[in-house]
């Protein structure tokens, strides 16, 4: 399912369980590095998909079509696209930039366009429709019902930020084993540290963190999945120091600032590389922060 190589800071980290693509398995950020140019030389079909769509609705068109599944929201050394404009979510120019890239491979592209992803999807999806001769399969994924969520284990868990945030993003169409999930159940924590958000375009955001830092916002949204509720989304505990990140030029930062100034946390916004001045705040930040009383 989802791709990774963010500049390649992961590739470090990942290395070691990176093999070659099989039609067999889905694509996780785990086991994919090399970036557009394995993906052109791999021979494989791909079916794929942005945001966070029902996870039966991609298995159905992977079945269908045999395409191994492609996260496209992720930056893997795709030309520019040349149709997104500069001050424009860096994510969204990692869709339309990806799909361009590999036309000649996907089957089609599953794209999350509700209240679940954000109108940036909705119009990528017109303009990928535009450009391409491509199937779009549009879809919103509003499941809010308490009774079918998972619970965010990886959310409350101690452990690194990064590859929980990663392993959060394959259950889009990868869920936690049982094995995964007694091992998480037993990390549970308490908290010294929040990251809000989604996951960042560029993941060394991510290595600031402490081990002991509880997620919120859309990434645990995903992890229950509910990706389209709002008011999951701003929920969080009072008196916990909590980073609020959005990428540049997103939607999402209405909220964050808001929900920063509420909660005296730390608003930040990236849009492509992260900066040393950011770095320098965040760190700064949690360095200095400590729990306080609601």
């Amino acid at each position: 399912m989802p791709v990774s190589s963010y500049h390649g800071l992961a590739a470090a980290a990942e290395k070691s369980v990176h093999r070659p693509l099989a039609r067999s398995s889905p694509l996780s950020y785990r086991c994919f590095m090399a970036g557009i140019a394995e993906l052109r030389a791999g021979g494989n079909r791909f079916v794929g998909f942005y945001g966070c769509p029902p996870r039966q609705l991609l298995r159905e068109w992977a079945e269908r079509t045999g395409g191994v599944l492609l996260d496209l929201d992720v930056p893997c050394g795709a030309a520019p696209s040349g149709l997104v404009p500069e001050a424009y979510c860096r994510i969204i120019e990692n869709i339309v930039a990806n799909a361009r890239a590999l036309a000649g491979q996907l089957d089609v592209i599953v794209a999350a366009v509700g209240a679940d992803k954000c109108d940036s999807g909705r119009y990528a999806a017109w303009l990928l429709r535009q450009q391409l001769q491509i199937t779009i399969v549009e879809v919103e994924n509003t499941q809010v019902l308490p009774d079918r969520r998972q619970e965010p284990l990886l959310c409350q868990a101690q452990g690194a930020v990064r590859s929980r945030v990663l392993r959060i993003m394959d259950t889009v169409t990868q869920p936690l084993s049982p094995e995964e999930q007694a091992s998480w159940r037993g990390k549970q924590a308490v908290p010294t540290h929040g990251f809000w958000g989604v996951p960042p375009n560029n993941l060394e955001l991510l290595d600031l963190f402490p081990h002991s830092t509880a997620l919120f916002g859309w990434v645990r949204c995903v992890e229950v999945g509910a990706p389209a509720d709002v008011e999951l989304e701003c929920a969080l505990p009072p008196g916990l120091p909590t980073v609020f990140f959005v990428q540049a030029f997103c939607s999402k930062a209405l909220l964050a600032r808001q929900l920063a100034e509420e909660h005296r946390g730390l608003f930040v916004d990236v849009h492509d590389r992260l900066t040393g001045s950011v770095a320098a705040k965040v760190e700064a930040f949690i360095t200095l922060a400590r729990p306080f009383g609601g």
